[in-house]
């Protein structure tokens, strides 16, 4: 009798046992965080020289598909910057331009692994992937002089929305970018994943540095009630602290054919979040 009770209570309880051996865990999800580098490339850096790297903070959530693909919306705060003392060209040395900015840039970035990835498991828990996206971002580029900071877009140091140069128009501070990057993830156990991540972006501004394209001319910024210059007209051409200026009006003070780019390498910590599912 009680073999036939064990047996007939084993049969009862098979369906449920099955649903519970059938359990999935899935990942849905993964918030991380990154910190790293950042550079800048464009008029004042055309020979992609990197003695200007600065600091980048990002926070992330990546959502999985499958073992290959995801997506995730990337937010970023990093600064950029450079100057021709960096430069070896001498017309870039004695043009004598610099600026500085602090960026911030929300991301919508495809992740696609070259390895089948699987948090927490032992043959599936390391790839590197590629990532290609877009990204909108704002900027305010601004430079010192005599240890005072002053932001150069209203300033309109190449002549926007003046009179004599009726084409150029004051620049917006907000821009995009196309991204194209890569790196390689690792999983440390079902939880957490490390990595590291390299991303370009080719933007859509060719101002992040207020340099485009040519001088205005001193002649371009009226002087003060007391004849003295403005901060715009000293701050259109530094090249005075290196010799004799070079900033009249026509004179290439920038290439306008090209936008200007900048690049992070960050390295990335992500919290993983996980679903159950049961199949009958």
């Amino acid at each position: 009798m009680k073999v036939l009770l064990t047996a007939a209570l084993g049969l009862a309880l098979l369906p449920f046992n099955k649903a519970l051996a059938q359990n999935e865990e899935s990942y849905v999800g993964e918030l991380g965080f990154t910190a790293g580098g950042a550079h800048y490339f464009g008029d004042l850096n055309t020979h992609t020289g990197l003695q200007a790297i600065k600091p980048a903070v990002g926070i992330y959530y990546r959502k999985y598909f499958n073992g290959y693909v995801g997506a995730r919306a990337h937010f970023r705060f990093m600064q950029l910057g450079y100057s021709d003392v960096y430069n070896t060209n001498s017309f870039q040395r004695r043009r004598n331009l610099s600026f500085n900015t602090d960026l911030y840039e929300l991301a919508v970035q495809g992740d696609f692994n070259f390895f089948r990835f699987e948090p927490g498991s032992d043959n599936y828990r390391f790839s590197p992937y590629l990532t290609l996206g877009a990204s909108f971002f704002h900027f305010n580029p601004y430079a010192y002089y005599q240890n005072n900071k002053y932001f150069l877009q209203p300033l309109h140091t190449e002549g926007q929305g003046t009179s004599r140069f009726p084409d150029r128009k004051p620049y917006q501070l907000y821009s995009y970018a196309w991204l194209i990057g890569g790196g390689f993830k690792y999983s440390l156990n079902r939880r957490l994943n490390i990595g590291v991540e390299c991303l370009f972006r080719f933007t859509q501004t060719d101002y992040l540095d207020d340099v485009s394209t040519t001088y205005a001319g001193m002649d371009a910024f009226a002087a003060k009630p007391d004849g003295s210059n403005t901060i715009a007209a000293i701050l259109q051409d530094r090249s005075a602290v290196t010799g004799p200026p070079i900033g009249e009006m026509g004179r290439q003070r920038g290439n306008s054919r090209d936008k200007d780019q900048f690049a992070t390498i960050e390295v990335t910590l992500g919290i993983l979040f996980t679903s159950y599912r049961c199949k009958f």
